[in-house]
């Protein structure tokens, strides 16, 4: 695997460990549909900028759109819904805990689906990470109180969404879709579903002019297009990017770096402090993730040396 990738990986967990601080500031002026309509509203209106005025080519011919429906599907669709509404059910340390799974589960789900298999000490590396983010998550939610059932299938189910979306992305890369295409794609269908979700919402509540005042404050503005256009265009294109070149199971242990991320801005932006918990599960989730990579990486070299 090449630098480029690894830094695309890491690049990809930066940005979404942002965006859990951008997301909390939000959240204090907007519903979670709302924030999530308005954040794929804004990615798309700036990817069909940049299409229109030909800084970007998108061709996607017919064949190939059931494949890009299948990924947007899964992600942002499902993922975005299923974890939007579990975590109104259970604790943020739950949570936590349950989307640290991504990994195991899509390692499980390639091997099943496309035959993608990690190695034997890449699983162990694999576990490795997820225990770093249990740590951290056991730890922060130690006196949280119990949680609706309900809540935990929810985001069981955003967990497969997010893994089938891993092998659904890396499905596309091979029917000649570049990682720019899809992500259009699913700012495109994201777009669509989450407003009119949104509206309909709205105009049952009878408060359709929300849509519009809710964009008159300027506390809002700036989370809005981190999350639009620098979390959804950048991270989703870098996401597509690294499952275009690299096994998925590969891929999303990239994604537990997001907690360490999550950390650090939380201290540095909101106060928060940072615990010896953080950084025991912190050492776990980076050894994890160096292990898998590194593996990966011998796997192939050795694939290439001549017998």
């Amino acid at each position: 695997m090449t630098k480029r990738i690894h830094i695309a990986g890491i690049l990809f967990a930066s940005i979404f460990g942002f965006s859990f601080l951008f997301s909390k500031i939000a959240l204090n002026y907007v519903t979670p549909i709302g924030l999530i309509a308005y954040r794929f509203l804004i990615a798309f209106i700036v990817f069909e900028v940049l299409r229109l005025t030909k800084v970007i080519k998108i061709s996607i011919k017919r064949p190939q759109i059931k494949y890009l429906v299948l990924v947007a599907v899964f992600q942002p669709i499902l993922y975005f819904l299923f974890e939007t509404y579990g975590l109104r059910l259970v604790s943020s340390g739950e949570a936590g805990m349950m989307i640290a799974l991504i990994p195991i589960f899509v390692a499980i789900l390639s091997a099943i689906i496309i035959k993608e298999k990690p190695k034997g000490i890449q699983v162990l590396f694999i576990l490795l990470s997820f225990i770093g983010v249990l740590v951290i998550q056991l730890s922060k939610s130690g006196t949280s109180g119990n949680s609706e059932f309900l809540g935990f299938i929810l985001l069981l189910l955003a967990v497969i969404s997010a893994a089938l979306f891993n092998i659904a992305s890396r499905t596309a890369s091979t029917k000649s879709l570049r990682p720019m295409e899809v992500t259009y794609f699913m700012m495109l269908f994201g777009a669509l579903i989450f407003n009119t979700i949104y509206v309909v919402q709205l105009i049952i509540e009878n408060r359709l002019s929300d849509f519009i005042t809710n964009l008159y404050q300027f506390e809002i503005i700036g989370p809005i297009l981190y999350l639009g256009i620098v979390a959804s265009i950048g991270g989703f294109f870098l996401v597509n990017l690294v499952l275009s070149k690299v096994p998925a199971h590969v891929s999303s242990i990239y994604a537990n770096l997001s907690t360490i991320v999550a950390i650090i801005a939380g201290a540095l932006f909101l106060n928060e402090s940072i615990m010896i918990y953080h950084i025991i599960g912190s050492i776990l989730i980076v050894t994890g993730v160096y292990g898998t990579v590194r593996f990966n990486r011998r796997a192939k070299n050795m694939v290439k040396a001549p017998n």
